[in-house]
Parts: structure tokens; C-alpha cells; sequence
């Protein structure tokens, strides 16, 4: 079994493959003050629910954008698993062009996406990550990573306009049938969820523009991609489970290979 790490500034997402196909996922808050024991014991609590042999994990990969729980996540693996985990960075193989000015300053989990995107739907490419932050990426059909945009999550916004208006309560993130709402709460949630839509759709819009238009596929990942979809006129697919796709992938293009029974490090 492989299992797979994505590290968001939220939550951690957790997958765990067999034979290539996903089999269970579960999250967690990403906390910083986690020791490296507290997570390991959480972990073999949750494979323990799932009837899952740990001593079945063969390998183990990170996507993390959060440096900070990296000791404590690596020293788990070490010690829980017995597996030096593969982190996804520089040295990496990919099998993607990164055309960025600088491409060690993109997210880990864009290049993820990008990868698990192309493989999955081909390119031209947009992928749409709902999660703390928006990020929007573009993929040509060349299979070369072009960029992008960063858009504040729509629990951040929400967040802030809680925080900055005194009069303004917290709502839940849902979407009100109607736009014209008669109350403060349903009116913020008008607010919140028909005015995210709208910006996504403008900045798809403007990304297809760039490609050259034609047949730009666009897909939604992350927490809240549904809420959004739903309204959304460019998004035309969801895949929760883009990024630990995206791992798994990765991973079969790095993990180590076995001649007379001894391990070597992939070519």
C-alpha cells in the first residue's frame, strides 16, 4: 500500500492506495504544535477503524505547503513506518515543464494538481483548487505548466468580513435559493457564495482567453469545489481526490525499483 500525504495550510489530507486505486481517505486540522508521536498514534487509530494492516505501507509521500509540520511528519513515518518518506520538490520527477520565472516558487500541490490534471483530462488544462487559498493553474497540451492566479479562499473572506464588521455575524458557507435575500445571514451568504462564483468564473474566463480559447477543460478541486460548482458556468468537472491522485502518480514515477531483491533509487 502506498500512502499519501497532501499538507494544506487547513487540513492534511491522507489517502491511502492499493493496487492503484484509492481506497480510503481521511483529514485532519493541520496543527502545528502536533509532535511526531501524536500524529503516528492518530494514524494507526485511523488504519486500526479502517481494519488496515500499517505493516502493509510500502511507501509513503508528502505534498506539503506548510514547512513548518515537516520534522514532525517526517520523524512519524520514520518511526511509525519505518519509511523515509518522498517529499515532492526539487529532484522530483514530474514529467512536467515548469514554465513559471521561478519554478521552485510554485506550490507543491499546483505541480500535484497539474500532473493528476493532464493525466486524467488532457490539455489544454485549468485546474480550480478550493482551498485556503484559490489557486487557478494552467496547463497547455504540450503538457507544460504555464501559471496562474491566487485568489483568497472563500473561508478567508468570509472570515474577514466577520472579523471587520462589527454588525456582521458568522454564517455557515451554504448557498440561499435566492440572491435577493430578507434577512442579514441568507444576505451574506448571497454575498459570499454568488460573489466567489462570479470571480472564478471571470478568472477562468480570462485564463481561457490566454490559452487561445477552443476546448480548455476546466476542473474543480478541494473542500468547497462542489458549493461552487454547482453555480459555476465554466467549471466543468469536480475530482475530490485530484491531488492524492496526483501523488500516486508521482510516486509511480519515483519510487524505488528492486533488482536481485535490493533496492535502487529510480533512474
Amino acid at each position: 500500500m502506498l500512502l499519501t500525504f497532501d499538507v494544506g495550510n487547513s487540513n492534511i489530507v491522507m489517502g491511502v492506495f492499493k493496487d492503484d486505486q484509492l481506497i480510503t481517505n481521511w483529514r485532519m486540522a493541520t496543527d502545528y504544535s502536533k509532535s511526531a508521536d501524536e500524529i503516528g498514534i492518530f494514524i494507526h487509530q485511523l488504519f486500526t477503524h479502517e481494519k488496515l494492516d500499517v505493516n502493509e505501507v510500502q511507501d509513503i509521500i508528502i505534498s506539503s505547503v506548510v514547512p513548518h509540520v515537516m520534522y514532525s511528519l517526517q520523524h512519524m513515518t520514520q518511526k511509525y513506518f519505518n519509511r523515509e518518506a518522498i517529499i515532492i520538490g526539487p529532484g522530483i520527477k514530474t514529467g512536467m515543464n515548469i514554465k513559471y520565472d521561478n519554478p521552485r516558487q510554485v506550490g507543491a500541490d499546483r505541480i500535484v494538481n497539474a500532473v493528476a490534471g493532464f493525466k486524467k483530462y488532457g490539455g489544454p488544462l485549468i485546474i480550480v483548487d478550493f482551498g485556503t487559498a484559490t489557486t487557478f493553474c494552467a496547463i497547455s497540451e504540450k503538457c507544460e505548466y504555464l501559471g496562474g492566479a491566487i485568489l483568497p479562499g472563500i473561508k478567508i473572506s468570509a472570515d474577514a468580513l466577520y472579523e471587520r464588521a462589527a454588525k456582521l455575524t458568522r454564517v455557515e458557507l451554504v448557498k440561499p435559493e435566492h440572491i435577493i435575500c430578507k434577512n442579514t445571514s441568507q444576505s451574506i451568504q448571497a454575498g459570499i457564495v454568488y460573489g466567489y462564483v462570479g470571480s472564478v468564473d471571470y478568472i477562468v474566463k480570462k485564463m481561457v482567453e490566454e490559452l487561445g480559447g477552443g476546448d480548455v477543460k476546466v476542473v474543480a478541486t478541494g473542500g468547497l469545489s462542489t458549493l461552487i460548482a454547482t453555480e459555476s458556468e465554466e467549471i466543468e468537472f469536480v475530482d475530490k481526490y485530484l491531488t492524492l491522485d496526483g501523488l500516486n502518480i508521482i510516486y509511480q514515477m519515483n519510487r524505488p525499483k528492486k533488482t536481485n531483491g535490493n533496492l535502487i533509487s529510480p533512474a
